[in-house]
């Protein structure tokens, strides 16, 4: 490869080096970080999802093919809770839609083909979204998404095939406490997401309708309940901004920042009389 050599007039200051991009073994270091640290999971997972009565067939098929852990861990907790299948499906199926929007913006970010796009999105998750977002360029976003989903996928099936086998030798999960590893493992994902005010909003009124909710409906329903947070946090804040806009405008009658009273207009015949009285004078 030729050598290329910079050409400056006389006088000319250098300009400054292009800010480098971010090293590969950085972005590995941390895709493995949140790969390994999350993938761990799927022991608890696989403990639940046995404890709730689901096969090893079963346990390791959600994680292959759903691998989502929230969703998982909604699902079985339903059907512990002996709710109804249909009931449990719709409350993991909503809390993996919010996978469909992190594809949205990483489909621009990475550019995949549309032949990839598919196999990719599979690994469209949590933490593959919040790896690939940090990256600075698209090289260095393809390699984060990669090696976060790659690492994630191996070691939760791995992992929860080991809690599935290991269920069994542990006897009877709930004399263990295991129920409450689902629950647990979920808030540990969620809560670092939780950065804005209208996002915690939004999970406290969740959980509120959740506690309301849970005496009186069947199981699984109140998880349905608890996704109308959302609108409900959105409208709220939606309707006070327009209230705060309606309340900063001048009203009439009034100067600005409440000075004065504000002329009353005058028609443009009366003004003109006005302006040739005073030109006069």
């Amino acid at each position: 490869m030729a050598e290329q050599t910079e050409i400056r007039t006389p006088g000319q200051a250098a300009e400054p080096p292009a800010a480098s991009a971010k090293p590969d073994s950085a972005v590995i270091r941390d895709a493995l970080g949140v790969g390994i640290a999350v993938g761990l999971s799927g022991f608890a997972f696989g403990v639940t999802s046995a404890g709730a009565g689901l096969s090893l067939l079963q346990t390791c098929a959600l994680s292959l093919l759903v691998f989502t852990g929230a969703s998982q861990f909604a699902l079985v907790g339903a059907l512990a809770a002996g709710g109804n299948p249909l009931t449990a499906a719709a409350g993991a199926f909503f809390l993996g839609a919010r996978n469909a929007f992190y594809g949205l913006r990483l489909s621009a970010v990475l550019g995949y083909r549309a032949t990839v796009k598919p196999f990719a999105a599979h690994w469209v998750l949590d933490e593959t979204t919040a790896v690939t977002l940090a990256q600075p360029d698209r090289r260095t976003a393809r390699l984060g998404f990669t090696v976060t989903g790659l690492t994630l996928y191996v070691l939760w099936n791995l992992t929860t095939l080991v809690g599935a086998l290991g269920a069994g030798a542990l006897g009877d999960t709930d004399a263990w406490g295991l129920d409450a590893a689902g629950p647990a493992v979920f808030l540990a994902l969620l809560a670092p997401q939780l950065t804005t005010t209208v996002e915690r909003l939004t999970a406290g009124l969740a959980v509120a309708l959740v506690m309301v909710t849970l005496p009186l409906l069947p199981t699984g329903v109140p998880v349905l309940i608890s996704a109308l947070a959302a609108p409900a946090v959105l409208l709220t804040q939606g309707r006070g901004e327009r209230t705060g806009e309606t309340s900063g405008t001048e009203r009439p009658g009034r100067g600005p920042e409440g000075t004065g009273p504000v002329p009353a207009p005058q028609d443009e015949a009366a003004q003109m009389r006005h302006t040739t009285g005073e030109d006069l004078a």
